[in-house]
């Protein structure tokens, strides 16, 4: 079976673009699995801590090398 390398970020945004020859398959089960088992409010919860954990980092500063 070929192979096929393909950014699913960017390609598969309205869906999968390869179809069988997904080479994300495998995580669509634990996925369906998680939406499922966890309720939409467990899921917010989960954002939020994210969210928060994310705005408590510290700032990260890129000065340009040609400055």
């Amino acid at each position: 079976m070929e192979t096929t390398t393909i950014d699913c970020g960017k390609e598969c945004v309205n869906g999968c673009v390869l179809g069988d020859r997904c080479p994300n398959l495998q995580y669509v089960e634990q996925a369906n699995k998680f939406m499922q088992e966890t309720s939409l409010d467990q899921m917010h919860e989960i954002a939020e801590i994210a969210r928060r954990k994310k705005l408590s980092k510290p700032t990260k500063w890129i000065i340009p090398d040609d400055f």
